[in-house]
This record gives structure tokens, sequence and C-alpha cells, in this order.
């Protein structure tokens, strides 16, 4: 008996798939890692398998659920721009209705994965980490610098992943560790704002790109060395080894490729700036890794 999904099916799931961009998976990343940097820390070492595995998870469905939100916010734009009007949404392959019944559910797993833990303080963390991420996408209709935004969303694994292994968030360290990744969020989201500027502003749509104007590679610097800054002091704090500021170098490194790479503000250049972040993330996990087996 054949027991295959009609093509219908298989052809509608592979479009929720893009719809979840799961194809271009950059986003799960940089959500990523200022998780595992908490989870890390929170830890001194590796954390909990089960407390690893949920949040490993529930970093893949909210970034999955904020790319279906935020295409269903960007459906009457996504059309009017080249490198997003193939989008499922603004392409007509996908209903709002059903973006936002897929987002629901994508929430709700997410949800019910955190309460395997049973912490009822990282649930109640878990609601306005919800919040945020479905509020960023509406936010450049009204702020200057909705990367602010964005910024609080992907810093929210922080203190949950704190109260996950700890019990409890020590204010100082995860306000620090908060501060160094918005700082470091508006920094590269901006890059990638640079590389739709010019169609952000004949939609009237706001970027922090915009905001910042001809200074816009100096503020995204001066916001990465701040980054550097709070993560160097957080390891002086927690009398980190060697290693844990070799991979600060190494992210260092990340920020002087960057600038060169956009020096001339050429779009593609911008997104290939905005991509390279991966390597800051993933240096300072690696350098926190190997610094906390010491």
């Amino acid at each position: 008996m054949n027991t295959a999904p009609p093509p219908g099916l298989l052809q509608q799931f592979a479009i929720y798939l893009r719809l979840m961009r799961f194809h271009k998976p950059i986003g799960i990343y940089l959500l990523l890692w200022p998780t595992l940097w908490g989870l890390w820390l929170a830890a001194g070492g590796l954390p909990p398998l089960k407390v690893f595995v949920v949040f490993v998870l529930g970093t893949v469905l909210m970034r999955a659920a904020g790319c279906v939100i935020n295409d269903y916010a960007d459906r009457d734009f996504d059309g009017h721009v080249a490198r997003t009007r193939d989008r499922p949404i603004a392409a007509g392959a996908v209903q709002p209705s059903e973006a936002v019944r897929l987002a629901v559910v994508l929430a709700l797993i997410a949800f019910g994965l955190t309460t395997s833990l049973h912490s009822v303080p990282v649930l109640l963390l878990s609601v306005p980490a919800v919040i945020t991420a479905a509020v960023y996408p509406f936010m450049k209709r009204y702020i200057s610098v909705p990367q602010a935004v964005l910024g609080l969303a992907f810093s929210w694994g922080i203190p949950m992943a704190y109260v996950a292994v700890r019990g409890s968030a020590p204010v100082a360290e995860v306000a620090a560790l908060m501060l160094a990744n918005l700082c470091w969020v508006v920094a590269y989201d901006t890059y990638y704002a640079m590389a739709d500027r010019e169609d952000d502003l004949k939609l009237g749509v706001k970027s922090s790109a915009i905001f910042f104007g001809r200074h816009d590679r100096s503020v995204v610097i001066a916001l990465q060395v701040a980054a550097l800054v709070l993560l160097a002091g957080l390891g002086a704090s927690r009398h980190l080894a060697w290693p844990y500021f070799a991979g600060l170098a190494g992210a260092a490194a990340t920020v002087i490729h960057q600038a060169q790479l956009t020096r001339r503000r050429e779009p593609a250049k911008c997104f290939a700036a905005f991509l390279n972040n991966n390597l800051f993330g993933a240096s300072v996990f690696l350098g926190l890794m190997l610094s906390l087996m010491m």
C-alpha cells in the first residue's frame, strides 16, 4: 500500500519550511550563540543535557515563529523589494491567516518544551520573550531603531538560561551579558538594514541604517566595541582563563573584517558583513567553552 503523502502536501510543507526560513539558518545561529553563552556561564561549564536540548529546540522554534510573524507583518512591503518579493506570503503561496496559525503552533510547541523543565520562573520569563518576538516585526513602522527591540528579543534567552540552570539570575552578570548582546544585535542588524536602505526609504520603513545616516558604520563599530568591552569585563569578573579572551580577540578580528567589507556601503558587502557575525558569536562561545573546561 502506498502511504506516501500526496505531492501537494509535500510541496506545501516545503513552502512552510521556506516561510520559517530553514533554508537560511543564519538567524538560528545568531539567536543561539548568546543563549549558549548564558547556559555555559550559568552552569560554569556544560549545562544539564535536558536544559541544553530544550533551549536549542526552543531557539529553533522561536526563530521560525519570528520569521513567520515578520513575513506576515511585512506582507504589504515584501512584494516591492527584489530580495523579498518571492517570500511565500508576498508571493501568494501562503495566506496570512495560515501564517498566523503556523506562528501560534510553533510558539505553543516551544512553550510546551519549556514546561518540561518544571520551572515556574522560566515559564514566566518565556511570556515577555514571546511578546517581544511577536511585537518586533511591527516596530519598523513606529520607532527609528527597531533593531533595539530585536536586540531585546534576542537577549531574552540569557536570563531564562540562568534561571533554568541555577534557579535564579545574578542581576549584574545577566544585565552585562544582555547589554553586550543588545549592542551586538543592533550592530549586525544595522549592516542588514544597510543592504536594504534604498528600498526601505522608498517604502517609508524605519531602520537603524536610515536613522544613523552617514554615521552608520561608525555607530556599528562603536556598538561592536562596546559589546566586546562588556564581554571582556564579564570575563574578568568571572576570572575566566585565557581562551575566553582569545575568543574575544577572534571576535574583534571579525569586526575589523566587517568594517573593511562595508567601507563603500555596497548592499551585497553589507549583507556579507551581517552574515559574518556568525563567526563573532561562535568565536566568543568557543573561547568561553574552552576557558570553562580549564
